[in-house]
């Protein structure tokens, strides 16, 4: 039979033992964090299902286009703002072109996008003016949408280029008709009154593959002169109308929490 003290100590000991498996208070503090390394106080996660297939929605994603209608979007019209008028068909819709920029009603800081889209079977035009379309973050930074399917056209300006800054680093785009997925993590720049404090960052996949690596964006998206950064805050997502009748499906996107937010 035990004596109480050595029952005490190995209840002790057992106390120590989970406790160690659940973290330590005695290793260092992390640089820039107010966490111990391994900290049995630092928050966890908390839980997000996936999808149930690849490129399906999680369950923390605002999904904006669901395949039956345009609700989640807007357009203007002579300074109104109007409901949509791109033609919505069998779980996609496409650019009505003339009509005017798609426009989110809601507005994003930073954020994780998937979008997917697809190119006219009927190939007519060429360089820029070859199925053309854009995915604009926050309305002012243009990721690129364009049919790069065997037809050359300026780096800056194909498909998954950053347009006028960078293009991708490589081209992965499938053949017109085919349905291409561009996945975008966006860090919005960050202002402090009329000061650039942050610029943005994208990082980007296009149909899997790896296009930008936390790429530096200079400004706003310019046509044949450099962007620049004027102050602003959360905005919404545009899908541009370039007179070319791209189909868009499967669009949704999450809130993420920026890299300059320390966590809590």
């Amino acid at each position: 039979m035990s004596s109480p003290k050595f029952a005490l100590l190995t209840l002790a000991g057992l106390a120590a033992a989970l406790y160690a498996q659940q973290g330590y208070k005695d290793t260092p503090i992390l640089p820039g964090q107010p966490w111990h390394v391994h900290d049995p106080d630092r928050p966890h996660p908390h839980a997000v299902t996936p999808g149930a297939e690849p490129g399906a929605p999680p369950s923390d994603a605002m999904v904006l286009f669901d395949g039956k209608d345009l609700s989640k979007w807007e357009q203007h019209d002579h300074g109104k703002t109007v409901d949509a008028k791109w033609k919505v068909e069998t779980g996609y819709f496409e650019v009505a072109a003339g009509t005017g920029d798609l426009i989110s009603r809601d507005r994003f800081g930073d954020c994780q996008l998937h979008v997917e889209w697809s190119e006219p079977t009927t190939v007519s035009g060429s360089s820029q003016n070859r199925g053309n379309s854009g995915v604009y973050l926050q309305s002012l930074y243009e990721m690129q949408v364009l049919d790069s399917y065997n037809q050359p056209t300026y780096a800056d300006g194909q498909a998954a280029a950053i347009y006028g800054q960078w293009p991708p680093l490589v081209n992965p785009i499938r053949p017109p008709g085919q349905w291409n997925t561009y996945d975008i993590v966006f860090e919005a720049p960050k202002f402090e009154g009329q000061k650039l404090v942050k610029p943005a960052f994208v990082t980007f996949f296009f149909n899997g593959i790896v296009v930008h690596n936390r790429k530096e964006l200079n400004g706003s998206t310019e046509h044949r002169a450099l962007g620049t950064y004027k102050p602003h805050g959360d905005e919404p997502l545009l899908l541009q109308d370039h007179g070319h009748p791209v189909r868009y499906r499967n669009i949704w996107i999450r809130a993420v929490k920026g890299y300059d937010q320390p966590e809590k």
